[in-house]
Parts: C-alpha cells; sequence; structure tokens
C-alpha cells in the first residue's frame, strides 16, 4: 500500500489539497477564505491532470527526426498535449472566476460592511423587511 501511495505521490498530493480546499470551502464563513478555499481546488485538479497527462520516457509534441531525413511519427513516443491544454484553459478560467468572485465580494463589503456570509444574509433580510414595509405603507398612502 505505502508503496503504491510514493509511487503515486503526485495524485496523493492532488488529493489531500483537494480536501483541504473542500473543507475550507464548507467551514470557513469569511467569504475570502472562501475563495481561497475555492482556489486550492482548482490547484488540485490542475496537478492531478498534469500528473496523469505526463508519460516517463516520452517527449514533448514535437516532432523528432529519426536520424534518416524523416520524422518520427509513433505516438507511443510523445506525451499526450490534451491534458497541459486543459490545465493551461483552466488556470485561464480559474483566474477570471477568482477576480469575478473578489469583485462579487468587495461590492457585498461595501454594501452590508462584512465578509461573514451569516452576518451578509441577515442584513440582507433585514434590508429585504424594510424595503418591503415602505412598500406597503406607500401602497397604503396610495390606496388611502
Amino acid at each position: 500500500m505505502l508503496e503504491k501511495l510514493l509511487l503515486n505521490h503526485y495524485e496523493a498530493a492532488a488529493v489531500i489539497l483537494s480536501g483541504i480546499g473542500l473543507t475550507n470551502l464548507l467551514l470557513q464563513r469569511n467569504l475570502i477564505k472562501k475563495i481561497i478555499g475555492l482556489n486550492i481546488m482548482d490547484t488540485a485538479v490542475y496537478l492531478f491532470l498534469a500528473a496523469k497527462g505526463y508519460v516517463e520516457g516520452r517527449a514533448a509534441p514535437i516532432l523528432i527526426e529519426n536520424g534518416s531525413g524523416g520524422w518520427i511519427n509513433s505516438a507511443s513516443v510523445y506525451v499526450n498535449p490534451v491534458p497541459a491544454g486543459l490545465v493551461l484553459t483552466g488556470i485561464v478560467v480559474s483566474v477570471s472566476v477568482t477576480a469575478f468572485a473578489l469583485a462579487l465580494t468587495l461590492k457585498l463589503y461595501e454594501s452590508y460592511g462584512t465578509l461573514n456570509i451569516d452576518e451578509a444574509l441577515m442584513r440582507m433580510t433585514e434590508e429585504q423587511k424594510d424595503i418591503e414595509a415602505k412598500i406597503d405603507a406607500a401602497e397604503e398612502e396610495v390606496l388611502s
């Protein structure tokens, strides 16, 4: 069992990072800490994809000369480039999602003065009740 764990240490690290990120997402009430947990989980996925995409002893997917003026066209000589492309695309999407989440968090903080999700929801509920009370008062004033 320990030999398999040592052989697959990148995958084990990805699972540990994923667990840390998920725990952070579930247990933290601070929105910035939740975003950090999401980024840790993203990193775990990228590590896992990169670890699974690499094959020991294979070359980068760039044509190699075979010595007689030709090219080696066998796919068994090269590493699959798709996982690397997925990782790069995922990183771009992750940065965009992080920027958007941080922008929303900033607006939430400006509106409610807290980064704690429970306090923000409580203040949103109070604000909604105040708005509904004002609407009811305005309706009664118009009807009377």
